[in-house]
């Protein structure tokens, strides 16, 4: 099969999935089937694996891998490619890829998913499994030198690692002190333009970060130029690891899992709670009261301006360097709105509003107050907003630094796997909230907001115009809580103390974030903690779309594509 073909379904991926139909489809590529929470899964032959996504995404339609999860089992390991349509997501498939425990090795999925590469080396990093024809196999998060891999079951956390030093090469050209040294035996004069360039190249390695603010966090992006245009970025991650998956499998879940999830993106992090709550309510079949729901709404919509409001602040500083007025009117309003979850969660920051089957409580009393207050806030919006486009959108400097810079295709944006406002601002119309609706979205009036431009300019419209879309659904939401019987204010679900979900059941569930989708897979053992914990994160798979959009561009303008993505590092790390 041609990788580069364009894909011609065959299968009708408008309708419900026909399970039988894919594996007729597959053929004998499918050894087994598995029944996962909310999905079947297939299971293939490592060596086949690009015949058979290449048949779903070209055949069926599954042109999203929303995630790849690795795991290690006592007589396996595993990799499962999540699959999903963009234009309908709620059509997904699981592809398990079983492997021996001697010597674990699959074939790579990159030719037909871009994302998988990324996906591919964490896994390899993490639990060992290699990838065969993978195009850059390496560790992503741990450096190069580590020894073992930290999730299987017998590593050994004490043993002592030695991280050496390295000077980083070049990758666009040869090693430049091999041809100084032939030219010194020579005795020729090396002049000062080869000694800056290399030897008479014009491309030059610059270091951006890790430390340095506009990477928005422990950032390194190795970066070749060429002249003054950037020719190649890598994005060096894994400074801010911090073990959250393994953290979560060792909670319970019933309590010691949702406070995790505020620090991975804790600009806007209502989601993560909504993430985590989701799957476990899912794959242990726990309902939520519809009056919770409403909160659940209206709560993470006020979240979603957090993360917005940050995003366009910061995005200014780092374009223009507008300190003084865009930043700080966008932290004064994301103070406002701090107000508001602070009166209903107790919280300023790590929320942990959300419980199993609800959540933690009601309003606030006086409610008639707590409404006016939030009213207030919607009513100022307008202008508000007005102010940002006046300020920050009508500004020419502005537009002459985003305008057609940092410009990312559909066709890559879904290649990559991104989502939210950097897919959407690609014109990609994928929205979870809409598109595999939770919570009370589907009964609300609202619209996916989405811009053509592909560019940075395009990202901060779509952000700014669902910061709009956010206060349409709170203000259904504060109407339906006015009127709601008070008989019937329910705030939870009755919630066994102690969850224990049938060993082996998995499942895999995603939200829809201020960056984009935010997924958890878990496998249950039986216990009251999860075997395997995974979090697909939104900000991963859009830094590494980062190449595309840069490649080309001078260095300031990959400032700008960098701080239009909204990175949050605890979120890329985990």
């Amino acid at each position: 099969m041609n990788p580069n073909s364009t894909p011609q379904s065959t299968i009708d991926d408008t309708a419900p999935v026909d399970y039988d139909a894919l594996a007729e489809l597959l053929g004998d590529h499918v050894i087994d089937r598995e029944e996962h929470t909310n999905t079947e899964a297939f299971i293939v032959r490592p060596d086949e694996v690009q015949d058979v996504l290449f048949a779903l995404r070209d055949d069926a339609g599954f042109d999203h891998c929303s995630c790849v999860t690795a795991q290690e089992y006592a007589d396996r390991f595993e990799t499962i490619y999540h699959l999903r349509s963009f234009d309908e997501p709620t059509r997904e498939l699981s592809v398990v890829v079983p492997t021996g425990t001697d010597r674990p090795v699959s074939q790579t999925a990159t030719p037909v998913y871009q994302t998988a590469e990324w996906h591919e080396r964490e896994a390899y990093d993490l639990v060992g499994i290699e990838y065969d024809g993978h195009p850059d196999l390496r560790r992503i998060l741990l450096p190069e030198t580590w020894q073992g891999h930290p999730l299987r079951p017998e590593y050994d956390q004490e043993q002592h690692q030695v991280v050496t030093l390295r000077e980083h090469a070049n990758p666009l050209e040869a090693d430049r002190r091999a041809r100084e040294t032939e030219r010194t035996s020579e005795s020729s004069e090396i002049t000062a333009d080869e000694a800056t360039t290399g030897g008479g190249t014009d491309t030059m390695f610059l270091n951006i970060g890790p430390h340095h603010p506009a990477t928005h966090g422990v950032l390194h992006l190795e970066t070749t130029l060429d002249g003054e245009q950037v020719a190649d970025v890598e994005p060096d991650i894994g400074y801010l690891h911090r073990c959250e998956e393994q953290m979560c499998q060792q909670g319970t879940y019933r309590h010691k899992i949702i406070p995790y999830s505020n620090r991975w993106d804790y600009t806007a992090n209502l989601p993560n709670e909504w993430a985590v709550a989701r799957a476990i309510e899912s794959l242990a079949d726990l309902d939520v009261p519809e009056y919770a729901q409403v909160l659940r709404t209206m709560a993470t919509e006020f979240g979603r301006m957090l993360g917005h409001f940050l995003a366009v602040g910061t995005f200014a500083l780092d374009v223009y360097g507008d300190f003084t007025a865009i930043f700080q009117y966008a932290f004064r309003d994301r103070e406002l709105v701090q107000d508001i979850l602070e009166d209903l969660t107790g919280q300023r920051m790590m929320f942990y509003y959300f419980r199993l089957g609800g959540v933690a409580w009601d309003l606030p009393e006086p409610r008639e107050e707590f409404f006016e207050k939030m009213r207030a806030f919607l009513n100022g919006l307008p202008g508000t907003l007005e102010e940002y486009h006046n300020l920050l959108t009508r500004n020419e400097v502005f537009q002459i630094r985003c305008v057609d810079t940092g410009v990312l295709p559909p066709d890559a944006a879904k290649d990559y796997g991104c989502t939210g406002p950097v897919a959407r601002g690609s014109g990609v119309e994928y929205d979870l909230r809409r598109d595999d609706p939770y919570g009370y979205y589907d009964q609300l009036d609202w619209d996916v907001i989405t811009e053509d431009g592909c560019d940075n300019y395009a990202r901060v419209l779509v952000r700014l115009r669902e910061v709009e879309e956010s206060a349409k659904i709170i203000r259904q939401c504060i109407d339906l809580l006015e009127e709601w019987p008070e008989d019937e204010r329910e705030i939870q679900a009755n919630v066994p103390r102690t969850l224990k979900p049938d060993p082996d059941t998995e499942v895999y569930q995603a939200v829809e974030s201020a960056k984009g989708e935010l997924g958890i897979y878990i496998r249950s053992d039986g216990t009251d903690t999860p075997a395997r914990f995974k979090i697909r994160s939104p900000c991963f798979h859009n830094l590494s779309a980062l190449p595309v959009m840069a490649e080309g561009e001078y260095v300031p303008d990959l400032i700008a594509s960098l701080g239009s993505l909204d990175l949050v590092l605890g979120s890329v790390d985990r």
